[in-house]
């Protein structure tokens, strides 16, 4: 099976989470591969058969702007019954902004198979856990 996790990260945070994820695909037997908002191009993404989509609050809770929510826009449309899962972390607030790309996805179809995994600020172990749990689940 091949997957991939898009994620973008200013401080780290939402990386270390991107890199549980891909640990727990590739424990689970699948390919997986990181990539950031700048690797991907409309339609790329149609290649794998699974995708954990990471990216922290922002502003007022809300994705980052300038380079995520751009492509996140972009490919969602074509990814209509494709596996999906979330996950990010944030600074402030209740992850409200958790709760809106969730309804976002659903809107354009996504299948999101697991709960997403949310933390605030720095991840520790049990976050992590959770994020190589949610890799283990899109790609089982």
């Amino acid at each position: 099976m091949k997957t991939a996790v898009v994620y973008w990260s200013g401080t780290g945070n939402t990386e270390a989470m991107a890199q549980a994820v891909a640990q727990g695909m590739t424990d689970a037997g699948a390919e997986a591969v990181l990539l950031t908002p700048d690797q991907v191009q409309a339609g790329d993404l149609n290649a794998y058969d699974a995708i954990a989509f990471g990216c922290p609050a922002m502003g007022s809770e809300v994705l980052e702007e300038m380079e995520f929510q751009p492509m996140f826009d972009a490919c969602k449309r074509s990814l209509s019954g494709k596996r999906a899962a979330l996950f990010g972390s944030y600074g402030w607030g209740d992850g409200q902004w958790m709760r809106s790309w969730e309804k976002d996805c659903d809107d354009a179809g996504l299948n999101l198979v697991c709960e997403s995994v949310v933390c605030a600020e720095a991840p520790d172990e049990t976050a992590l856990e959770a994020c190589r749990a949610l890799g283990k689940a899109l790609a089982a």
